[in-house]
């Protein structure tokens, strides 16, 4: 009986563990927002949150924005915004990248 219960619980824990979520959401309606040039760090703060990551990109500082969903079964879906700032603070270039296909029209 014991067994059988450890069978029951080792299996429940791997469904569970059959989906995996990285970052968190954030709002891709307000990339339209974002204007190179002009757009500042904290612009881009008050619009998506603080980012995920920080890091450079040929010497610019770098803000990446990412929820990742990957599924055992099923489609996983993924979504990524990493924007470019100048010295400033001024955002230089973004690029967002996704699995989502409601976002192929953004």
């Amino acid at each position: 009986m014991q067994r059988y219960i450890v069978s029951i619980f080792l299996a429940s824990s791997i469904l569970l563990a059959g989906c995996v979520t990285i970052g968190k959401t954030f709002p891709v309606e307000k990339l339209s927002a974002i204007d190179p040039g002009s757009t500042t760090r904290a612009d881009i703060e008050k619009m998506f949150g603080e980012p995920w990551r920080v890091g450079k990109d040929n010497g610019l500082r770098t803000w990446t924005f990412a929820h990742y969903k990957y599924a055992l079964f099923g489609e996983s879906k993924t979504r990524d915004l990493v924007i470019r700032f100048d010295a400033s603070g001024k955002v230089v270039s973004y690029t967002f990248n996704s699995t989502y296909r409601e976002d192929e029209t953004l």
